[in-house]
């Protein structure tokens, strides 16, 4: 039994960081019904500019504590700015147009920021200041790292703000309102256009949270990254029901424990068997999703 909750430890950890940019994707699909292929790539991004900020950091003596917020919180606002930036160029001429001209956009914008980051570092791995020990403590057999803990919380209690701030907050029943009716929530006198953003600036946020807490706990980065993660993370929020915060949260959880005990029990190259396996299977039963609700597609 030992065997099996370290491999629950690690999908948690592992699951952490798939929900984390899952939200992203349901908040965007939400809004606007659009699937942000390139936000998998912003979370490569923001690991880059963690990784950047922190290493000129660690350079100058710096606590490493007072070093890793500060570039946290660079990687957050560049990588925010940044899904801010692609939302006003890329996207919002094309809201009115064709799903399909937009779906393309984004697989344009995934494969721009890809080569951009390549052109910038090299196609070699970077590799992450080690802030992270191994250090923990023994429950039953089960070792849990001081780290996985600490990454676990930091998502959690960004899921439950995220998660707060949409349904108490003014600006998320906004948010919540043009969700339903874009025209409607004009008409009562929503600004939509900044809502949009706002959905874009949050999510790209926690997509760069995510990146650079990956690039802490396995300590190496390259230019690709953002496209495996990216994929399963989407996974993870069709999985829980895409447009449903909580359902990516689930999503996130159960893609990361699935490929944990997929590696530990079988072999780590028939993961992506097992997630799209059970993906396919919850599909077939329920459509939307775990959590998601069927939605009236309005002309």
């Amino acid at each position: 039994m030992s065997t099996f909750f370290q491999y629950v430890v690690e999908g948690l950890t592992i699951g952490s960081f798939y929900a984390l940019v899952a939200l992203g994707y349901t908040m965007v699909y939400g809004i606007i019904r659009l699937i942000n292929f390139a936000h998998g790539d912003l979370f490569m991004v923001g690991a880059f500019i963690g990784w950047t900020a922190l290493s000129a950091l660690a350079a100058s003596n710096m606590p490493w504590l007072l070093a890793l917020g500060l570039a946290l919180l660079a990687a957050m606002l560049a990588t925010g700015v940044l899904g801010l930036a692609i939302e006003r160029l890329a996207y919002q001429p094309l809201l009115r147009a064709p799903r399909l001209s937009i779906l393309i956009t984004a697989l344009g914008v995934s494969l721009a920021l890809e080569n951009g980051v390549l052109l910038m570092f090299g196609p070699g791995f970077k590799t992450y200041p080690h802030l992270l020990t191994q250090t923990g403590f023994y429950l039953d057999g089960v070792q849990i790292t001081y780290a996985q803990i600490g990454i676990v919380a930091c998502s959690f209690a960004l899921m439950l703000a995220l998660y707060f701030f949409v349904h108490h907050t003014f600006i998320g029943t906004a948010m919540r309102a043009l969700a339903i009716d874009q025209d409607a929530a004009r008409l009562m006198g929503i600004d939509v256009e900044r809502m949009i953003q706002l959905t874009f600036f949050l999510g790209s946020m926690l997509a760069a949270v995510a990146g650079v807490m990956e690039g802490l706990y396995y300590t190496q980065i390259n230019f690709f990254m953002g496209f495996v993660l990216g994929l399963r993370a989407f996974t993870a929020a069709v999985l829980g029901g895409i447009g449903n915060i909580p359902g990516a949260m689930a999503g996130g959880i159960l893609i990361g424990l699935l490929e944990a005990f997929g590696a530990g029990y079988v072999s780590s190259q028939w993961t992506d068997v097992f997630v799209f396996g059970v993906l396919i299977a919850v599909l077939v039963v329920k459509p939307t999703g775990l959590f998601g609700e069927r939605v009236v597609e309005r002309m």
